[in-house]
């Protein structure tokens, strides 16, 4: 689906992606991204802005609630977004998942008429909220979002089962039942099952399409919510 920048709205939009961790966000997110191409999308992740630990001693680490909105620095993030949506490059920061410190490094991600942020907090945090133009929450069950989690933290963060777990049960399904499910109220369009909801996935991006295409309509967009 190309995108034709002659015909743009004056500045990107942002779209906000939320959900529990392992609903399916990160799927949803890669579908839009391919079926607009990513030289058109620009994404960032909540979870690249965690507060560095490095002054922590690792033992204590593993015991920070880093599913609380407390653990991340949003404020940079909105920072980001406002000098994004003004067409302006930002560096990202990167974080190293295994030892909850940031990286020295940062990353370059350049302005697109498409901008998504992603992450379980980010339709709880009112700041991100008013900067979106579109706010998304990919539901599904419980089971099936711990699975997926545990497959993610020791496949592709190192993590130990045992820790993974004990996360869950102490922080990430306390903080879901605070956080993030009450943050589901917010969202223009829920998506239920994920990427597996074809009619609902074609929808948002019809939607997106529209907007980048035909330009900015003076208010909300006429967003469909999906049915369950």
């Amino acid at each position: 689906m190309p995108v034709d920048r002659t015909a743009a709205p004056e500045r990107p939009i942002i779209i906000g992606v939320a959900g529990g961790s392992g609903s399916g966000k990160t799927s949803v997110v890669l579908e839009i991204i391919d079926r607009f191409g990513a030289e058109h999308v620009a994404r960032l992740q909540h979870d690249w802005y965690y507060f560095d630990r490095s002054d922590v001693p690792p033992p204590e680490r593993v015991h920070i609630n880093y599913d609380h909105p407390a653990s991340l620095e949003t404020a940079l993030l909105v920072t980001h977004l406002r000098q994004l949506r003004n067409n302006q490059p930002i560096q990202a920061p990167v974080y190293d998942f295994a030892n909850h410190t940031r990286r020295p490094e940062t990353v370059t991600i350049a302005p697109e008429p498409v901008i998504i942020v992603e992450g379980i907090l980010v339709l709880a945090e009112a700041a991100l909220r008013d900067l979106m133009d579109i706010r998304v929450f990919v539901d599904t069950d419980a089971d099936l979002r711990i699975l997926r989690r545990l497959e993610r933290d020791i496949k592709q963060r190192g993590r130990h089962f045992d820790t993974v777990v004990a996360q869950y049960l102490d922080t990430v399904r306390p903080m879901h039942l605070e956080f993030v499910e009450p943050s589901k109220r917010y969202a223009h369009v829920i998506i239920p099952e994920g990427v597996q909801n074809v009619v609902a996935v074609d929808m948002l991006t019809t939607t997106i399409e529209s907007i980048v295409s035909g330009g900015r309509p003076s208010g909300p967009p006429p967003i469909p919510v999906s049915p369950d």
